[in-house]
């Protein structure tokens, strides 16, 4: 199960500027950066929360892993997506010692750092 269209962040410059300006919080597997692209001053943002998954070959040089991984990480994901706030860009970096992760693994980091970086809903 993928990620509908309007949730995914494809182009570089947007991956580049989430790098440059947004705001980072670290867990023991993944790195979560995120940039606000909404207005702070409209009540509903215009655009959707977008999020896209960098993994590199020092996870797994097999891209079967990295695949399955970001398999992984899209269906967390998916289950988190409800909750979440829009008008957010969001970049998943996959660290090194993922690869011996499970979903559940992954469901719990990603909803702990975004708590942390005041993305889902209610915190």
């Amino acid at each position: 199960m993928g990620l509908r269209k309007i949730h995914r962040l494809k182009h570089w410059r947007d991956f580049r500027s989430v790098y440059k300006q947004g705001i980072s919080c670290y867990s023991p597997n993944l790195v979560l950066r995120a940039l606000f692209t909404g207005k702070k001053d409209q009540q509903f943002p215009i655009n959707p929360s977008r999020i896209g998954i960098s993994i590199s070959t020092k996870v797994s040089k097999k891209a079967v892993k990295r695949n399955r991984i970001k398999r992984q990480i899209r269906g967390a994901i998916a289950k988190i997506l409800p909750t979440m706030a829009e008008g957010w860009d969001i970049v998943i970096i996959v660290k090194p010692s993922a690869k011996e992760c499970k979903y559940e693994h992954f469901l719990r980091e990603l909803e702990q750092l975004l708590i942390e970086a005041k993305i889902v809903n209610g915190h």
